[in-house]
């Protein structure tokens, strides 16, 4: 990767989020003051301020960006603005691919990199004036550091297309700079964490935690280890599911199509989004956020179609619901059961998260000391019940962050400002390259080559090992005279004896890097025993990082990405 200046000054964090999105920033020479900036004045969410992950195009061409946030809603309010597209959201989820089709769309002619390069560099403007208005002389390419936050299950190839984006967006100046890096988001929660869980659980060195970080698209866990300098150790594999809150939000979607009809919710999705968002976070700030499980508790969620919400019974047009609903006086009650069904499916699969972390701690014999939830989901008094009640007995601590809205872009600042603090992290993929070598009778002789030789799998990393941000793997190339390019291809799988490649092999292409020659190496002062290339990867960073150089002069090689992910 290309090089950048390392008179970083300011660091920013940003927690690009499903639902919403926000960022803190602080100044090198005063790390302990890390402001959440209040981007969206006059709209709280759960307690602090924070921008929808929300845009929408001036007509449907989807060319030009109207708006973005809070007034991407308000724009499309009643259609005012016929030339207005609809709002785009949930399009972060979309950056794992096919992962979500049948849940999640966007317009054709939009491309979610395009969606999410025109958030970021919405979110960017607003970055570059904040800072700009704290300290004017700052050159925010060469003295701010951008830590962008991801989720736990976020490949790299996700990683890949959001730094292109964040490029795109002019986050950053060259698209391989340096002074852009990513945490993953339990990992940043449990930075900012670490000392609250010092003071309030009276965690010790050698102690563990687990961090269950529960956003509005994703929940994702880590589990962490305290070591006796303050630094962190990740010490089993991090997880994550798509079973964050905005999917109980869907579940109450369906249970409105199922009084109104299909067809009543995808006209008003269509052509009264707005009006179907509104009812949407009534149900959410009047339902959803104050459960508590306890039915005494609870009061019944009414919609009320005849009056309050009667643009909604406009678009009923199946007459068997008309009758069933006049039958009702147009009212549609939504009781504790029906907000109970739409919990638990969801709380189901945050436990099973939580038992992989147990199971794997178990296999190396460690316990956890806390469970913590951070993010706006972990503020749910139903879920953090639930918690409670099916994993007291194997953890004593349960507790909530007190700052879970923030957690995470506060803990992404203090990582930029201190990396050391992670010690390690544990890899969820084996990396590899491609070796050709000849041919042997134990090899499969539908991957013998004509030559006689076979392309194999060359492990360089192993999926579930412990490596430090220092830890590297070092590959070497001898270039010939005349060359100024040497190729490398990296390979990934999710198994730890992949050997051969084939059809259905699981070994996937990660990227093709590309070494360009210095001019001083490689031309007319070639010497064919001296000139040797060390490729060096850092597999301890979110994203791999790749230096290359000459072992004997020492002179340094630009490394970059051959070609772009689909």
């Amino acid at each position: 990767m290309s090089s950048s200046s390392s008179d970083v000054r300011v660091v920013v964090g940003i927690d690009f989020g499903t639902t919403y999105s926000g960022y803190a920033y602080a100044h090198k020479s005063n790390p302990n003051e890390i402001i959440a900036q209040d981007s969206c004045r006059g709209h709280l969410v759960h307690g602090i301020y924070k921008i929808p992950t929300v845009i929408s195009y001036d007509d449907d061409s989807y060319t030009n960006v109207n708006s973005w946030g809070f007034s991407a809603l308000a724009a499309f309010e009643e259609r005012r603005s016929p030339s207005t597209s609809k709002p785009i959201e949930l399009f972060k989820l979309l950056l794992l691919g096919n992962v979500l089709t049948d849940k999640l769309s966007i317009p054709d002619k939009l491309d979610y990199k395009k969606v999410t390069s025109d958030y970021l560099k919405e979110l960017c403007k607003d970055v570059k004036k904040t800072i700009e208005s704290h300290w004017r002389l700052l050159d925010f390419y060469e003295n701010v550091m951008i830590v962008l936050t991801v989720p736990a299950e976020f490949n790299d190839n996700a990683i890949s297309i959001l730094r292109e984006c964040a490029f795109n967006a002019e986050l950053i100046k060259e698209k391989d700079s340096r002074n852009l890096i990513f945490t993953t988001e339990p990992e940043a929660a449990a930075i900012h964490s670490m000392y609250s869980l010092k003071k309030e659980h009276n965690l010790k060195p050698g102690d563990s935690f687990m961090i269950v970080d529960c956003g509005g698209g994703t929940v994702d866990l880590t589990t962490r280890e305290l070591t006796e300098d303050d630094k962190l150790l990740e010490i089993t594999e991090r997880s994550g599911d798509f079973c964050g809150s905005c999917f109980i939000d869907k579940e109450f979607v369906e249970f409105l199509g199922k009084n109104i009809g299909k067809d009543a919710i995808d006209n008003l999705r269509e052509n009264r989004y707005t009006n179907l968002q509104y009812l949407v976070q009534e149900f959410s700030d009047h339902a959803k956020i104050p459960f508590t499980g306890q039915s005494e508790s609870f009061e019944t969620f009414n919609i009320d179609l005849e009056y309050e919400y009667k643009v909604i019974k406009e678009y009923i047009e199946d007459e068997k619901k008309k009758g069933e609903l006049d039958e009702k006086e147009w009212m549609i009650e939504v009781k504790f059961d029906d907000v109970k069904k739409m919990f638990d499916p969801i709380i189901e699969r945050i436990f099973k998260l939580i038992r992989g972390q147990l199971e794997q701690l178990k296999r190396c014999n460690k316990k956890v000391s806390v469970i913590l939830l951070v993010g706006g989901f972990g503020g749910s008094k139903y879920l953090q019940a639930r918690i409670k009640d099916e994993f007291t007995t194997e953890v004593s601590g349960i507790s909530v962050s007190t700052q879970p809205i923030v957690a995470i872009m506060k803990g992404a600042v203090k990582y930029g400002l201190e990396k050391k603090i992670v010690k390690s992290r544990i890899l969820k993929w084996t990396y590899g390259t491609d070796v050709v070598r000849k041919w042997q009778p134990t090899d499969p002789l539908s991957q013998k080559l004509p030559n006689g030789y076979i392309k194999v799998f060359e492990i360089l990393a192993k999926r579930g090992k412990q490596v430090s941000l220092s830890d590297k793997v070092i590959k070497y190339f001898k270039p010939y005279s005349i060359q100024r390019k040497m190729g490398f291809n990296m390979y990934v799988t999710l198994s730890n004896s992949a050997e051969y490649f084939n059809n259905n092999s699981e070994i996937k292409l990660l990227r093709e890097w590309e070494i360009k020659m210095n001019s001083s190496s490689g031309l007319d002062d070639y010497d064919e025993d001296d000139d040797v290339i060390s490729l060096s990867l850092g597999f301890g960073q979110v994203e791999i990082c790749a230096t290359a150089e000459n072992s004997k002069t020492g002179d340094k090689h630009e490394v970059t990405f051959k070609q772009d992910f689909d």
